[in-house]
Order: structure tokens, then C-alpha cells, then sequence
């Protein structure tokens, strides 16, 4: 039976390999040439697979016992690139963020007593010994949140129109190319709108990426499951980064009308997306 990947959009941050420690490094190299790693089309389904082979025991597992060894890589210019999965860091802050929003006794339907305790234990133990608290990738379930979008431009499209689990849609820059855009969106909005127009969601964007990403890193889009929600003609249409980047210019331009034709449409496609969340 094929699995079905999650309908979550991704933002990696692949770092240069030269950015980790000599020990990290040479374990990411031996990694790269490993012939038994989760090879780049179906890293995803590999990543899904093992949350979901945690999750189906009795009782289930809410983060791995022990990290993740095995990462993204990308190789631009003769360069490698690493965004490890950091599954059970991304795990405790998932669970944290799960438990202060579902009550007791509801989530303990879901992750028992004694596990929610194991998770919430080995979390407060990690942020006591100093270690880094934010990782490498965000995830968005149903919709890519429009700040993500600021960051690329349509040129750096890649798609991939197959069907099954190569189908893709994604994009990677430069992560200082990226804050660039945010900032020059930023400063855009600013002078046309007001500082209130930059929204939290934004700044939380920039300061993720300032803290997380290395200057020589890349940043990566991946529409992750998303995808398998556009038929192939809605597929290949799928332009919002250039729409986005459209409603700047034409904001900076004073052309009010082109910032309310592309905002509308860009609304309409991704509220439609979301509501299929609801749907029977």
C-alpha cells in the first residue's frame, strides 16, 4: 500500500558542511557517500515513515529517544549542504505546543501519562544544558504561510509534475539572497502602508532565520504533501511566490489596483486549500 505523505509545506535551512564541528563534519561526509541513506525524492516518505513507525506502538512514542541521524542534503557548485531532521528536537516543541493548547484529559487520549512525562523531562534537560533550542526546518500543515513565499523568486522554481511520491514543488536561494527580500518587502510595506503591516508572522520569519542559518546557507520551500492537493494543471499554475513578489513591486509602484488583483487571488487558492482540512 503507497503512504500518503502529510498535506505540511517545509522551510530547510541546509547549512555549508564547513559550518559544523570537525567531528559533525566527517560524519556528514561519510553520510553523503553512505549508499543505505534515504536518497533525495523520498527523503519525505523516509522521514513520514519513521514518525509514523513511533507513533503506531503501544503505547506510542510522542519523540524519539534519541536523535535523528540522517538529514537532507543538497549539493550547489561542487558544495554540500546539510539540513539534518533534528526529529526529536522538532518533536519536543511539537509536543509542547500540542499540550499547552489540548486539555489533560483529552490529550491524554492521544500520548499517556508516563510518556507525556518522558517527553516533557528529557525537553526541560536539553533547554537546561544550553543547547540550541530552534531547528533547521518549520512545517505548516494544510497551507504555506505567505511570508514564506517573500524569501524566492519564480526563477528559483523547480517542479516535478509526476505523479506518486517524486511529485514536487519546490524552490532554494541563497538564505542571505532570502533576507534580503524580506527586508526590502519589509521596508516596502512599511513606506506605503505603516510599520503594522509587517506582520508577526514576518518578523518571526526573519528572526528564525537570523538565529538558525549560517551566512553561506541555503533556503529551501518544499511544498512537501501539498502538492498531492493540486490536480497537474492547478499543479503547474501554482505561481504564488511570483504573485507575491508581483503585489511588492506593484505596491512600491503605487498601483493599488494590481496589489488588490494578486492579493485577492492569491487569498482565494490557498483559503480554498485550507478548507479541504474540514471537508468529509
Amino acid at each position: 500500500m503507497r503512504s500518503v505523505l502529510p498535506y505540511t509545506a517545509y522551510l530547510r535551512v541546509y547549512q555549508p558542511l564547513a559550518s559544523f564541528a570537525p567531528d559533525e563534519r566527517r560524519r556528514w561526509e561519510e553520510y553523503a557517500r553512505s549508499p543505505h541513506r534515504p536518497r533525495r525524492a523520498h527523503a519525505l516518505a523516509a522521514e513520514q515513515a519513521e514518525v509514523l513507525g513511533r507513533l503506531l506502538v503501544t503505547p506510542p512514542l510522542a519523540a524519539p529517544r534519541e536523535e535523528s541521524r540522517n538529514a537532507y542534503l543538497r549539493r550547489v557548485e561542487g558544495l554540500l549542504y546539510v539540513c539534518p531532521w533534528e526529529t526529536r528536537l522538532r518533536s519536543w516543541r511539537a509536543f509542547t505546543e500540542f499540550a499547552e493548547r489540548t486539555p489533560p484529559s483529552l490529550s491524554e487520549a492521544f500520548v499517556p501519562e508516563r510518556e507525556a512525562e518522558r517527553v516533557e523531562e528529557g525537553y526541560r534537560e536539553w533547554r537546561a544544558s544550553g543547547a540550541h533550542l530552534r531547528p533547521g526546518i518549520l512545517s505548516s500543515n494544510w497551507a504555506v504561510p505567505v511570508p514564506w513565499f517573500v524569501p524566492f523568486s519564480d526563477g528559483e522554481r523547480r517542479l516535478v509534475a509526476s505523479a506518486g511520491p517524486t511529485r514536487a514543488l519546490v524552490y532554494l536561494t541563497r538564505t542571505a539572497t532570502g533576507l534580503e527580500r524580506l527586508e526590502r518587502t519589509g521596508a516596502v510595506m512599511t513606506e506605503h502602508i505603516g510599520r503594522h503591516a509587517v506582520s508577526a508572522a514576518t518578523e518571526r520569519l526573519v528572526d528564525w532565520l537570523r538565529s538558525v542559518a549560517h551566512p553561506g546557507s541555503l533556503l529551501e520551500l518544499d511544498y512537501g504533501g501539498l502538492v498531492h492537493l493540486f490536480d497537474d494543471a492547478r499543479l503547474a499554475g501554482e505561481r504564488s511566490v511570483a504573485e507575491v513578489a508581483g503585489a511588492v513591486e506593484a505596491l512600491a509602484a503605487g498601483d493599488a489596483e494590481r496589489v488588490v488583483e494578486l492579493r485577492d487571488r492569491l487569498l482565494r487558492r490557498w483559503r480554498s486549500l485550507r478548507a479541504l482540512e474540514h471537508a468529509n
